[in-house]
């Protein structure tokens, strides 16, 4: 059986807020090469990956045969994480098919699919990779031994609970740091960002153990409840968690602007497929 050693990594998603870490544990002891997509090279994610050494960057679109096939190039390894944001969910869908079958096609020998549960919650940016990710692990069966395959389960980053413009940024009222979000005593599987960039690397320092693998990682299954104790308990800030209705909280005057518009920014708005942020996140 092949063992899929790798050297050079194509990166989609590389600047974004998972593959920044990812990138960087890459090419930490300089073992790999990386090259990474970008839509702007000049910009400064773009110049602070390349100043870790070891990294190119392309510029271009993953939603382009021609820039994947470029991308893949004089690579021999491929992590892929499209922005659902950017797409939405239907055409995120149509671009990771091609992205795995354009990998096997210019000779990959190793591809990691970076993926989030799909669970028949509704929710497009999770169910666009979802689907994809079984997708890429069925067809692992009968290519293997052609290009291995990987799947890098992750979910919401703990770092968005006290970032702006999230589904759970907090607020200050009276005092008190506060968290209004619909989960009742629901607990939520976050994972921290910097941790991301060495599950990937073990994925790829180990092709042997990882190719077929669903790689599932979280911190802890939290409540809010707990993590405002956690937050209060560390910062010294009184904190609390506030159980939130759905009305209430699209209503919310963060959230009530942009509820009905697409949930992915260069999504069709008229296209039946196109789910807007409330519907996505409703479910989420």
């Amino acid at each position: 059986m092949t063992t899929h050693a790798t050297s050079t990594i194509f990166v989609i998603g590389g600047t974004g807020a998972q593959g920044i870490p990812v990138v960087r544990a890459r090419v930490a002891d300089k073992k790999y090469s990386v090259k990474v997509l970008t839509r702007d090279a000049a910009s400064p994610r773009a110049q602070a990956l390349l100043a870790l050494g070891n990294v190119s960057v392309i510029e271009g679109s993953f939603a382009d045969e021609d820039v994947l096939r470029e991308g893949f190039h004089g690579c021999d390894g491929a992590f892929i994480n499209i922005d659902g944001f950017n797409t939405g969910e239907k055409t995120e869908t149509y671009w990771a098919i091609r992205t795995y079958e354009i990998a096997i096609e210019e000779g990959i020998k190793f591809f990691v699919y970076g993926n989030l549960d799909y669970a028949l919650f509704r929710t497009g940016h999770y169910d666009g990779k979802g689907r994809i990710a079984e997708w890429v692990l069925f067809q692992n069966e009968k290519n293997r031994d052609r290009m291995g395959a990987a799947v890098f389960t992750s979910g919401p980053y703990i770092e968005m609970v006290i970032s702006p413009l999230t589904p759970m940024t907090p607020t200050v009222e009276d005092g008190v740091v506060t968290w209004r979000v619909p989960l009742g005593e629901g607990a939520v599987p976050h994972v921290a960002l910097e941790d991301c960039g060495f599950y990937v690397r073990w994925l790829f320092d180990h092709p042997e153990r990882a190719n077929g693998m669903d790689l599932e990682v979280a911190v802890e299954h939290m409540t809010y409840a707990d993590m405002a104790a956690a937050f209060e308990k560390a910062t010294g800030h009184p904190a609390q968690y506030i159980d939130t209705d759905l009305a209430a909280y699209w209503n919310s005057p963060d959230l009530t602007g942009i509820a009905d518009h697409p949930a992915g920014y260069n999504a069709d708005p008229n296209d039946k497929s196109t789910m807007s942020f409330r519907d996505n996140f409703t479910g989420f």
